[in-house]
């Protein structure tokens, strides 16, 4: 093995040191070439991630499609957009996947409930695996990305009742036809998602370290949406970066405004 590759034992002990609980539910989102060579490759982490949860904890992973103009096969279609180390995962024995274009896969004794049966039109609602991570009061792992692939943050913004919903589409199979669905979803720019950086570290709520050679981010799903729901009910708009920064932030303002003055007009 190179000096500079990383064992299972050596992933391990930084997993522990950084706070994964052994019995606990762990949603993972990594960038694999960030980690600096890791014995087994990306198979050798999910192993230490494993280790370190025990044999009662549950790994959880995002495992969505990456074209919405395909129909989703959850024995089939590809997550590669989410990595290497997700797309890896949902593949292994044992892994179970969500029948869902907006897919989770998990492992453990809490998988079947994490990837059962969650909506279209609400991807990260409390009915989906990621508002079921948070009822369960599993912890989020961000290995070598920060908080913009934080698919948590997308909960909050749900439960808070952001109003930038944009017109989205997938193709679903009905009796083996396909068939567009259409359908509103909250989205946007996520670069501003990293301000829970700056306040979770404030209130001692995310504690980090090194894991392989890549930065490390280990915090409660609770206080993740703890945090953004106190912001968002400050500023629904929080996390869009202001008019004619970013194209996807403009229509996510241009869609809050209409459905503003929707209600508006709706009560009066």
């Amino acid at each position: 093995m190179n000096i500079d590759t990383r064992s299972r034992r050596e992933l391990f002990a930084q997993l522990s040191a950084l706070g994964v609980r052994p019995g606990g539910i762990l949603v993972v989102h990594a960038a694999f070439s960030k980690l600096g060579p890791i014995e087994g490759g990306p198979e050798g982490l999910i192993a230490a991630l494993r280790d370190a949860l025990g044999p009662d904890g549950t790994l959880v992973m995002p495992s969505m499609s990456d074209d919405d103009e395909v129909p989703f096969d959850a024995k089939s279609t590809p997550c590669a957009g989410m990595g290497v180390v997700a797309d890896t995962f949902w593949r292994m024995p044992g892994v179970m996947r969500s029948d869902n274009p907006h897919a989770f896969a998990a492992v453990g004794p809490m998988a079947a409930r994490i990837t059962a049966t969650h909506p279209l039109d609400v991807p990260h609602g409390l009915d989906s695996p990621v508002g079921r991570v948070y009822e369960l009061d599993g912890q989020v792992l961000l290995l070598g990305v920060g908080h913009d692939a934080n698919t948590t943050v997308h909960l909050a913004e749900n439960m808070a009742g952001a109003r930038y919903l944009r017109p989205k589409h997938l193709i679903v199979l009905e009796d083996g036809t396909p068939l567009r669905y259409e359908y509103s979803e909250l989205d946007h720019c996520c670069e501003n998602f990293a301000k829970l950086d700056g306040w979770l570290d404030a209130s001692g709520q995310q504690r980090r370290g090194i894991v392989g050679r890549a930065q490390a981010r280990l915090m409660r799903s609770r206080d993740v949406v703890e945090a953004a729901l106190l912001r968002l009910g400050q500023d629904q708009n929080v996390f869009l970066h202001p008019p004619c920064v970013c194209d996807e932030c403009d229509e996510a303002h241009a869609a809050s405004a209409r459905s503003v003055g929707a209600a508006s007009a709706a009560s009066s």
